[in-house]
């Protein structure tokens, strides 16, 4: 490997803020992954039912709608500030979690009732991490800066999927709880230190810092105006919309039911399968850090968009464990090449002064997950897990070359902004 490309992939880390926003990132997305393995297994083992799993996993996503408003919060107070408060409710979640396991008091309810509260915050982690990497990176290190944050959320995803679906198993709810309090606890110190180190403020902010601040409903209306009358923006955000509502849930709240119902296994496979979904997303994420440069963001994000549903459609029709890991693999290989892109093309082509609040708006698409998950909950129990899901990916690819065909314009064409290497 030349040198020139070992400069080129680790650019980003010249930028203070984000030395120490990434292993705060890495900190929470760590956590995030073994709490929702940990407690998703913990409900389906608890209540032996399939809908009370897909209860669970939709609170985890109960504050997309605040996501709009989490947007204006950090447009006005620091996208750091935010973070970092945001990351405290987390370690404050988790350590109330812990003392209940420790005490021998815990219950699916109080699992619920805490998920729930977490649900408020977390669907905005991670479009305030994107903010917070738009505010201090250079435009020409953004797409590189992007695809190497991602690798915190992939990783952890693999170190989540080994380390929690066998912590519980050896050392019980509590210290495993421990565990992820930690991480917690060092994700908010470490947020602390980043975006100390600002880029030059831009013109637009300033003229609009200059006058009188309006409220934050009038700041919400602006950011969704903006969105509604730039076309790549509201092609984004239908595309987004669409991945979680068909992908995600097969691809992550689901999975505890494919183990447990379809290959008859147990947590360990689960680990495995959750494991080699974030070790292809992982592969994705580091090729687009060193070739990022090169890519068409809009034309590769559709592309890669309708490999991850074909790669979907093969595990859901994969008969044993083994050949389902390398299918995941493949399908979280797609779909880093996908979305790391396209959220790299909403930054670049998004006004700075609307910054927090578009990627707030983007996180809205995240409620998509909730009827996605509600609804295949009762399919599932009527038609099984491989009809439900073959559903899922066909009807999604229709709309997918719909959205393709009515935003050409912008998506497709190898002129439009979206696609400017």
């Amino acid at each position: 490997m030349s040198a020139s490309s070992r400069v080129s992939a680790l650019a980003p880390f010249q930028v203070r803020s984000f030395r120490f926003q990434w292993p705060a990132d890495l900190a929470t997305s760590w956590a995030f992954e073994m709490e929702t393995l940990i407690l998703g297994w913990y409900v389906l083992v608890e209540t032996r039912s399939v809908l009370m799993l897909t209860v669970f996993a939709s609170l985890l996503y109960l504050g997309t709608l605040l996501a709009p408003m989490f947007g204006v919060m950090g447009d006005r107070i620091g996208h750091r500030n935010l973070l970092s408060a945001m990351r405290a409710v987390y370690a404050t979640c988790a350590t109330t979690l812990m003392i209940f396991a420790f005490m021998g008091a815990i219950t699916p309810v109080i699992v619920l009732v805490i998920t729930a509260v977490m649900g408020l915050v977390r669907p905005s982690d991670i479009g305030m991490r994107a903010a917070l990497i738009g505010e201090t990176m250079p435009a020409d290190r953004l797409i590189g800066a992007m695809s190497i944050q991602r690798t915190t959320q992939d990783s952890a995803r693999i170190a989540g999927a080994l380390t929690g679906a066998g912590l519980v198993a050896t050392l019980g709810m509590g210290p495993a709880y421990a565990v992820v309090t930690s991480f917690y606890t060092i994700s908010v110190l470490l947020t602390l230190r980043a975006g100390s180190a600002r880029s030059a403020p831009h013109p637009a902010a300033d003229a609009a810092g200059a006058g009188a601040r309006p409220s934050p409903w009038r700041d919400l209306r602006e950011g969704l105006a903006y969105v509604w009358h730039t076309p790549f923006l509201l092609a984004s955000m239908c595309f987004a919309f669409l991945l979680n509502l068909t992908a995600f849930p097969l691809f992550t709240g689901l999975l505890p039911v494919v183990v447990k119902e379809v290959y008859q296994a147990d947590q360990t496979t689960l680990g495995y399968m959750v494991a080699g979904a974030a070790f292809g997303a992982l592969l994705g994420s580091i090729v687009l850090s060193r070739f990022g440069h090169a890519v068409r963001p809009a034309r590769m994000a559709i592309v890669f968009g309708a490999a991850w549903y074909a790669m979907l459609l093969v595990f859901a029709h994969t008969p044993h464990p083994a050949g389902g890991v390398l299918a995941l693999m493949l399908a979280g290989l797609a779909q880093s090449l996908g979305l790391v892109p396209m959220a790299a093309a909403l930054l670049r082509n998004s006004d700075v002064k609307f910054r927090g609040r578009i990627m707030g708006i983007r996180m809205l698409a995240i409620y998509g997950n909730i009827p996605g998950l509600l609804l295949s909950g009762p399919l599932i129990a009527r038609f099984g897990y491989p009809v439900t899901a073959t559903l899922y990916c066909l009807v999604a690819l229709a709309f997918l070359l719909l959205i393709v065909v009515h935003w050409r314009a912008q998506l497709w064409r190898l002129d439009a902004p979206a696609n400017t290497r």
